[in-house]
């Protein structure tokens, strides 16, 4: 079962879980883990919701899917605990230096970034090992989108970071 959602999003999003939607959704995760790996681990799922309360989020940068390789997704999109190689984020990294002169770091662990309000949020937040938009449309995006609306209607400016093609469509 998937974990709880962290409680500086629970009275956003109460009432998403309490859809048919999402009863649906988590007996595809249960039937999902009991036959094959599924990224990220159980407990990482929401961990974009958690380092990131609803109350501070100022950014969301919004992924696709998590890495569906071993050790990669870790609950943020695009981010890889140090020591894991850098997929897409090194050409991210790059841009960044060449528009800002950001400096790049030495690996790609994006939770300093969550911390400081940039909600890392892929549309879909489980993988199969292996298999890239594998849980496409079984009602993660339902979820997201509602995570996006409640964003969008903050009476604080929120700035939306659309990195892809996926993410501006």
């Amino acid at each position: 079962m998937t974990p709880a959602i962290s409680a500086g999003w629970q009275p956003t999003l109460t009432g998403e879980t309490q859809q048919p939607y999402y009863h649906k959704l988590q007996e595809f995760l249960d039937q999902e883990r009991s036959e094959h790996t599924v990224f990220p681990p159980e407990p990482e799922i929401f961990t974009a919701l958690e380092l990131t309360p609803y109350a501070r989020a100022n950014v969301l940068l919004l992924g696709q899917d998590p890495y569906h390789d071993v050790g990669h997704a870790h609950g943020l999109c695009f981010s890889v605990r140090p020591g894991v190689k850098q997929p897409s984020l090194a050409n991210i990294f790059k841009e960044l230096k060449s528009d800002v002169g950001f400096r790049i770091p030495n690996n790609g662990y994006l939770t300093p970034w969550a911390e400081q309000g940039m909600l890392m949020l892929n549309a879909v937040l489980t993988v199969r090992e292996h298999q890239p938009n594998s849980h496409k449309g079984k009602g993660w995006e339902t979820f997201t989108d509602a995570v996006i609306r409640a964003l969008n209607a903050k009476e604080s400016k929120v700035v939306f970071v659309l990195w892809g093609g996926y993410a501006r469509n």
